[in-house]
């Protein structure tokens, strides 16, 4: 059974995923930080990169936009992986994007405070800001208007032929206006001409629209949003015949009801409002899902562990082989181990998707001598990864058990949607020993003696002055009465586990080291 949940809140909506009661998808979207992906914005040039033919653009979200050359000039292979599709190339296209592209200057395009019109295809995560391009789509139902270029295309995910062809057909004899073009996705199948035509004319009104309040504007600011996330969760319910779509808030409840009326005749849907007293998310345990998953380690079911780690370039996964036994014979270790990497290989996909890990990824499996089982893991691995909705890449295993894989990164992940970093540790998880502060405080005592301070009271902690109590506190007297100087003791437990002041006995202010 596959069934979606809806937990709204007065400031975040959660959507989760479930499958056979297993979460396999999580959208925390709160209201502060709505998704941008999409939204076609008026914006101005604010500062050009000649070097990296790149510029900066104030969309009024925040810190500034992205944009690349290759994000001007017509990029089809672009549109092709966005939106799993093929074109038909019409003559020596092709050869002549790739000739404008290296000869293109971005400072013959983009001048500092001009207006440009942009879309997000990529959220602003950390301090980047969004990643903006001039090549606009506007996805549909069934169709998505290409409104800068004239290709017409079919989705890859269309496999029947005869419905390609159908459709190709189809498009290829609508009447659009010049230079704009069309893409069929999956869903268009299941619709009629008249649909699609319907569709097609409420696309090209919305992009009149846009152009219209463009030259309007005089300031940067939003002129189309995406779909938010109760109606993207209504179309993947319907787009991936989920079960059932479960609420816990009756005004949304209503929204879903009246979003999926529009699509009934294409799936059976079941729409239901959640009505008991424990909490939506603890009932079906995604509450539990959600620790586990801001946890670096998880156990798998065999006994062995995942073990993640992030850094600034990339995620690295280490499945070990933690409680679990194996037999004595060298045959039973390998599948022990086998067993262990394809239970890993599964929790990997889901545990990508909950997290919503982007960017370069590295799994370290457990070794494996054969490399008929080496494949056998791999093969469960991306056959896990096809049901992520983000793209990915996976490439072979080395002979070290590491898969190196590529993960689309579509929006901020769950811990950096939920967590921020420690100011004391500065998001590094450490601090220094108290022995390490020891001897920091010993140096800062010679600094201080040395600039004539004789009178001195030492402030820390509760637990830095336990610890010196029973270690330092007898040598550091000595080391201030060698130096002809008397250092006294004080505790301030609003002080860090790592900080400590000096104060002068003779006037009460604080020193500076």
């Amino acid at each position: 059974m596959q069934e979606i949940l809806l937990n709204v809140e007065p400031k975040e909506i959660r959507y989760a995923a479930l499958r056979n009661g297993s979460l396999h998808d999580l959208i925390i979207e709160r209201k502060k930080n709505r998704q941008l992906t999409g939204n076609v914005y008026r914006g101005k040039v604010t500062n050009i990169l000649h070097n990296i033919q790149s510029a900066f653009i104030d969309i009024n979200e925040g810190d500034n936009g992205f944009i690349h050359i290759s994000d001007i000039i017509e990029n089809t292979q672009k549109f092709q992986e966005m939106f799993e599709m093929d074109f038909d190339w019409e003559g020596g296209i092709k050869k002549l994007q790739n000739k404008e592209r290296k000869e293109a200057d971005i400072t013959k395009i983009m001048k500092i405070d001009q207006p440009v019109l942009v879309q997000v295809v990529k959220e602003p995560i950390g301090t980047k800001g969004a990643r903006l391009t001039s090549n606009i789509s506007l996805p549909g139902r069934y169709l998505v208007l290409l409104p800068n270029t004239s290709h017409r295309g079919v989705s890859r995910k269309i496999e029947d032929a005869a419905s390609r062809d159908q459709l190709k057909k189809l498009i290829r004899a609508f009447e659009m206006p010049k230079d704009m073009g069309l893409i069929c996705r999956t869903a268009s199948v299941q619709a009629t001409p008249e649909m699609l035509i319907a569709e097609a004319h409420d696309l090209i009104k919305t992009w009149q629209d846009i152009v219209e309040n463009f030259h309007k504007a005089s300031r940067p600011t939003c002129l189309y949003e995406e779909s938010d996330l109760i109606k993207r969760a209504v179309l993947t319910a319907v787009d991936k015949k989920f079960d059932r779509l479960l609420v816990d808030h009756q005004g949304t409840y209503q929204q879903c009801q009246h979003l999926y009326a529009k699509y009934s005749g294409e799936h059976p849907l079941k729409i239901e409002m959640y009505r008991d007293k424990t909490p939506l998310f603890e009932r079906f345990n995604v509450e539990k899902e959600i620790e586990k998953a801001l946890k670096r380690k998880i156990w798998l079911p065999g006994g062995g562990y995942l073990f993640f780690e992030r850094t600034e370039a990339m995620y690295t996964i280490d499945v070990n082989s933690g409680r679990s036994t194996s037999q004595s014979t060298a045959s039973d270790v390998e599948e022990s181990l086998v067993r262990i990497n394809m239970e890993a290989a599964e929790e990997i996909a889901r545990q990508l998707s909950i997290r919503n890990i982007g960017g370069l990824v590295i799994c370290d499996f457990i070794d494996m001598r054969s490399r008929k089982n080496q494949r056998r893991v791999l093969d469960r691995l991306k056959e896990a990864m096809k049901e992520d909705s983000a793209k990915c890449t996976i490439l072979g295993m080395s002979e070290f058990g590491l898969v190196e894989m590529t993960r689309q990164r579509n929006r901020e992940s769950l811990a950096q949607t939920i967590f921020t970093a420690c100011p004391y540790c500065s998001g590094s998880g450490q601090i220094k020993s108290h022995e390490s502060i020891s001897i920091d405080i010993e140096r800062s005592l010679k600094k201080l003696i040395h600039k004539q301070q004789f009178g001195l009271e030492l402030v820390a902690h509760p637990e830095l002055d336990r610890y010196l109590n029973h270690q330092d506190k007898d040598l550091l007297r000595k080391c201030a009465h060698k130096m002809q100087a008397e250092l006294h003791f004080g505790v301030d437990d609003n002080l860090h586990l790592n900080e400590f002041q000096f104060y002068s006995t003779t006037n009460g202010k604080k020193l500076e080291v």
